[in-house]
């Protein structure tokens, strides 16, 4: 990819962002003052945008069947999207990560509420610190959202996560909402949570959520090993030990309308303490590791309209994460360590619709980072990042497309000491990526469409990756992705028969990852490693999934979801490393099988509710190396709810008894951190 003059291109962009703000402008002063006012009252929708909803495959979850689900944050929500592998290390407390089409987690954006959570010192978003209570919908998206109306960063990632909050909505008359949840279960869990919603003006509310977390995160688990000739080595039951978790979450918003946009500020705090339970090796069964977390962040969003053609829309944000490591286990290496993250972010995105098939946006972002930490000969890396995306849509009969180019401008400075000059040390990165989308509705009543996809984007390598002492490499390149897919998808909404709704998706996927950047040994020593670009992977896939509605008698209404996916995920780097015995070369990569699926079913009759779920991971292997000992058995489970609503005069009452992995299946998702067995949870809630 061609490197492009950063002066030139920002130039260049800033001259058409100028001139569409400025036609925009012009319009909306033509316009009579009145030909826009309205009584907004309960309206939520301020914009009649086209929306290109389509163009991008997506999965989605909400209403019913998020709140179906077992699921208690949301990682283990997240599951039950077709083509996505999570790691979790076990327990409520454990981290969760997820992979997306084997392209690796940092590869993945996840977005909350619009603006970018982000975790420059590493790129692991712990999705387990997201609680159930207070989200709304859940999306995916292979390769970026549909929209154009975005920042520049929701085209900056081979895929992305949008969480949306639940946003504050009263009934005719009604000025507060409130919202108790109670959880107990096993490990010890004690799980309070309190939503409250409150209406200051007919066009400006307020919401605040807080929820505390506390287990024990003992359970009991069965570890077997046998040897590739059959032999048992061991098969014993133990209990998992040092998984407890204290978490307080606290989240304060507000929301208002205004006569042509809408605007919202969110501030975001969590605190916890954890033990780290660490791997089963070598008879150890017992770890004394322990974490503790702070993450505070304030966002808002602003959106407005001139006229009929023109929005603009401005994001920004503030964060701070601290996150102290203790490993007082002197037998391995004495480790205490403290690190601190900074961010700030400031977005400004313009969209314009040219005429009536036709519209176009353009987005300018600015991204700070810092890392501190008390670590000896530490180099206090900073990072500025400026991203500029241009896109476009266009509908013709039944035809759309999507097309956008990324430029990314990167500049890292490093210094021994804090209070050395920065300008002793300095790097400039600039890249510009392009993306395209097409759809193609063969039918009339557009229930049928055919898709495909072309996206080429890469990632920076974090700070740990650079610049960790002992470890980072100063010289690492950027990792790439190119992106293939072919699909189609079919729905339908009945209005006769007991059928109510259908929908199924096919596609096909080739991606690529190439400057992979991997951990290798670092001399002649096993214990010292560093990261160097060595990676090359080639994925080729299919997912499927299918879902429908049916109504059989009045008043039960019955949903399900199935989904598949198959990966052929390849390791390339290596084309010398083709021993009979151990070799590396096309060896499916770590951890991804190249079977799964997921099955949703939901039963409502009246006050009832009863929800099922089960996830199935096939055979695959934690290295490489596709051989017998590197081999890692199939899991699935299977998960049972039944829920029961109340109503006294205003107020409701819910109660939930939900049993997770029914059966009892003994599991790891990642070897040698064992995962629970049969548990059970309880959940009152509680509706003002």
């Amino acid at each position: 990819m061609r490197n492009y003059s950063p002066k030139a291109l920002i130039v260049s962009l800033l001259l058409v962002c100028t001139a569409l703000e400025a036609d925009g402008l012009a319009q909306a002063k033509a316009l009579q003052p009145d030909s826009l006012k309205g009584e907004l009252g309960e309206v939520r929708v301020v914009a009649s945008r086209r929306s290109s909803e389509n163009i991008v495959p997506h999965q989605r979850l909400s209403g019913r069947r998020l709140e179906g689900l077992s699921a208690h944050s949301v990682a283990d929500a997240v599951r039950y999207f077709s083509g996505i592998q999570i790691k979790d290390y076990g327990g409520v407390g454990g981290l969760k990560t997820v992979d997306m089409r084997s392209m690796g987690s940092h590869h993945m954006g996840v977005f909350y509420d619009g603006i970018q959570l982000g975790n420059a010192q590493n790129g692991q978003i712990d999705l387990g610190r997201f609680s159930m209570d207070n989200i709304e919908e859940i999306s995916l998206y292979n390769g970026q959202k549909s929209s154009i109306f975005q920042s520049a960063k929701d085209y900056g990632a081979s895929g992305t996560i949008y969480l949306r909050s639940r946003r504050p909505r009263f009934a005719h008359g009604q000025r507060r909402n409130v919202q108790a949840t109670y959880r107990t279960g096993s490990f010890g869990l004690q799980n309070p949570s309190l939503l409250w919603e409150e209406k200051i003006t007919d066009k400006v509310s307020a919401q605040m959520s807080t929820e505390y977390t506390y287990a024990t995160g003992k359970y009991r688990f069965r570890y077997r090993k046998v040897f590739s000739d059959g032999t048992v080595a061991w098969d014993t039951t133990a209990t998992r030990q040092n998984g407890d978790l204290h978490a307080l979450r606290l989240e304060g918003g507000l929301y208002g309308l205004t006569e042509h946009g809408r605007w919202q500020g969110k501030v975001y705090y969590y605190r916890s303490e954890r033990g780290i339970p660490g791997a089963i090796v070598n008879n150890v069964w017992k770890h004394s590791q322990r974490q503790w977390d702070k993450s505070l962040f304030a966002q808002g969003s602003v959106e407005h309209r001139f006229g009929e053609n023109y929005e603009l829309m401005v994001n920004a944000k503030v964060a701070y994460d601290k996150m102290r490591y203790l490993n007082p286990d002197t037998t391995l290496m004495y480790i205490d360590n403290t690190f601190r993250q900074k961010e700030a972010y400031l977005s400004v995105a313009n969209h314009y619709n040219i005429n009536k098939v036709w519209d176009a946006a353009l987005s300018a972002d600015w991204q700070w980072n810092s890392l501190d930490a008390d670590m000896v000969n530490f180099v206090y890396p900073r990072r500025n990042t400026v991203m500029i995306a241009a896109a476009s849509t266009a509908t013709w009969h039944r035809l759309k497309l999507l097309g956008s180019l990324l430029a990314t401008f990167v500049r890292d400075s490093r210094k021994l000491g804090v209070q050395s000059d920065e300008s002793k040390a300095k790097s400039h990165t600039s890249k510009l990526t392009p993306a395209l989308f097409l759809n193609v509705y063969p039918l009339s009543d557009k229930a049928f469409c055919l898709r495909a996809f072309y996206k080429r984007i890469f990632r920076m390598p974090t700070f740990n990756d650079l610049y960790y002492t002992d470890f980072g490499n100063i010289n690492l390149k950027p990792e790439y992705t190119t992106q293939y897919d072919l699909g189609a998808v079919y729905q339908k909404t009945f209005r006769r028969g007991m059928l109510r709704q259908l929908e199924a998706n096919a596609d096909a996927y080739y991606n690529r990852v190439s400057n992979k950047i991997v951990a290798v040994p670092k001399g002649s020593g096993q214990y010292r490693w560093m990261t160097m670009n060595l990676g090359l992977v080639k994925i080729l896939g299919t997912e499927l999934s299918a879902q429908a509605q049916v109504e059989p008698v009045s008043d039960l209404l019955m949903a399900l979801h199935l989904s598949y996916t198959w990966q052929l995920a390849r390791d390339y780097s290596d084309p010398t490393d083709r021993d009979s015995y151990g070799g590396t070369y096309k060896g499916q990569i770590a951890y991804i099988p190249r079977h799964s699926g997921s099955a949703t079913a939901n039963i409502d009759y009246r006050s009832w509710g009863l929800n099922y779920s089960f996830i199935y991971v096939g055979e695959r292997y934690h290295n490489s190396a596709n051989i017998r000992a590197n081999h890692e058995e199939p899991w699935y489970t299977h998960d049972l709810g039944l829920t029961k609503q109340f109503r006294f005069r205003g107020w409701g009452l819910s109660l939930a008894l939900e049993c997770n992995n029914l059966f009892d299946q003994q599991y790891d998702v990642v070897l040698n951190y064992p995962m629970p067995g049969r548990n059970w949870k309880i959940t009152a809630k509680i509706k003002i």
